[in-house]
């Protein structure tokens, strides 16, 4: 999740699509723009009959590669990859890590991909334990697993890409998808070199892993475009607590991938920062039912929502810290909440009550804040309810 109402991304988006020109501009008559070592032209991509480019650098033992093409990769075997991504201020790389396990027969093409905000933890680990099930000698089909896309946010436990282009900008990449590989900021010419050479031309259905933001907790929950039949197949097969059907913002990962015609949904696993286990287990259970529904493995469909009786909502709704204070939460998560009911209340440094929050209409709460204070502006409580149209997707932060 990310908060929606952070008005400092919506001008830093207003500044970098106000010079977007300007780059692209400078790119045709330097060639700058597309200095990629080892990359192919920028906008390629394995689609464009390049194939997988092995940089002939080693990391770790790993070879490193500029472009995927899967269709390259001996079938019945896991290869595994680093990534090359954007370059750093000093000319060398930021790398992502890609396991690739290709079955033995052919067949769907899934991609798995974690690691997109840098305090998201479960999610890389849900993605570790499935890829560590599989046996490409049995299955049908191809999964891509992406561990860590924002590596420099990864290497601080942040959630945002530190830019230093214009001294340390915190970037969301979660709002630059599709990217652009010549982009005047090294977060959404990163996006742009993952989608283009990594993920578009490899993936026919994609799950992207998330979890709540700093300082939030969240139920086992999906935002998911349910009036998409294909997202909404997979989305079921999970047995979570919530489903918000929302499209949400812009620049998101999922988002761009189904403009690309790649049905993709994003599940949230729990708070930032640390490996819930428990969560963890229901969502390698979900992913593991998705690889079956597709073929990819096969046995029986373990547990769907079903049987979690997943609540599905349209609109969600921020409770917002109106004063600064010490905040008591007063509802749980996966609460149902009636119009009127009291959901937190807030102190000052003596004790007195400041504010006081009752939920403006009924639902369930969907996330909360852990962090015990709050400033003016934050938001405590998350609702979601069902309504008469799809609202609140700007407020989410996932």
């Amino acid at each position: 999740m990310t908060i929606g109402n952070d008005q400092s991304v919506d001008r830093r988006g207003f500044m970098i699509g106000s010079v977007a020109t300007v780059g692209a501009a400078a790119a045709l008559v330097t060639g700058t723009a597309q200095a990629q070592s080892g990359s192919t032209s920028a906008g390629l991509s394995a689609a464009d009959g390049k194939g997988t480019v092995f940089t002939g650098d080693t990391i770790s033992g790993k070879p490193v590669i500029s472009s995927l093409d899967v269709a390259d990769l001996e079938p019945g075997k896991k290869h595994s990859f680093y990534f090359q991504g954007v370059q750093m201020p000093t000319g060398q790389h930021w790398y992502v890590s890609v396991i690739v396990a290709k079955g033995s027969a052919s067949g769907k093409r899934l991609g798995l991909i974690s690691g997109v905000h840098g305090d998201e933890m479960s999610p890389v680990h849900t993605v570790q334990t499935v890829m560590n099930g599989l046996d490409p000698t049995s299955m049908s089909g191809t999964v891509i697993a992406v561990f860590d896309v924002s590596r420099p946010a990864l290497e601080g436990m942040a959630r945002r890409w530190p830019s230093s282009g214009r001294g340390i900008d915190l970037v969301d990449i979660n709002r630059q998808f599709p990217g652009d590989e010549n982009a005047p900021d090294a977060p959404s010419r990163h996006a742009g070199l993952l989608f283009n050479r990594l993920l578009r031309s490899n993936l026919d259905y994609a799950i992207d892993f998330h979890t709540a933001a700093t300082g939030m907790d969240m139920t086992a929950f999906h935002l998911a475009r349910m009036d998409l039949p294909e997202v909404r197949a997979m989305a079921e097969l999970y047995p979570i607590d919530q489903i918000f059907d929302n499209a949400a913002e812009p620049g998101l990962l999922a988002n761009a991938l189904i403009d690309a015609g790649i049905p993709a949904f994003t599940p949230e696993i729990g708070r930032p920062r640390i490996l819930d286990h428990d969560m963890i287990a229901l969502f390698v259970e979900g992913t593991t039912n998705v690889l079956k529904h597709h073929g990819i493995v096969s046995g029986p469909i373990g547990r769907t929502s079903k049987d979690s009786n997943v609540f599905v909502a349209d609109g969600m709704l921020p409770i917002i810290a109106t004063h600064g204070g010490f905040v008591e939460l007063l509802v749980g998560l996966n609460e149902a909440v009636q119009a009127g009911q009291k959901l937190a209340v807030q102190r000052n440094t003596f004790g007195e009550i400041v504010a006081e929050y009752n939920a403006p209409r009924s639902g369930e709460v969907g996330a909360r804040r852990t962090d015990a204070t709050a400033e003016p502006g934050t938001p405590i409580v998350f609702m979601i309810f069902d309504s008469a149209s799809p609202v609140g997707g700007d407020t989410l932060v996932e």
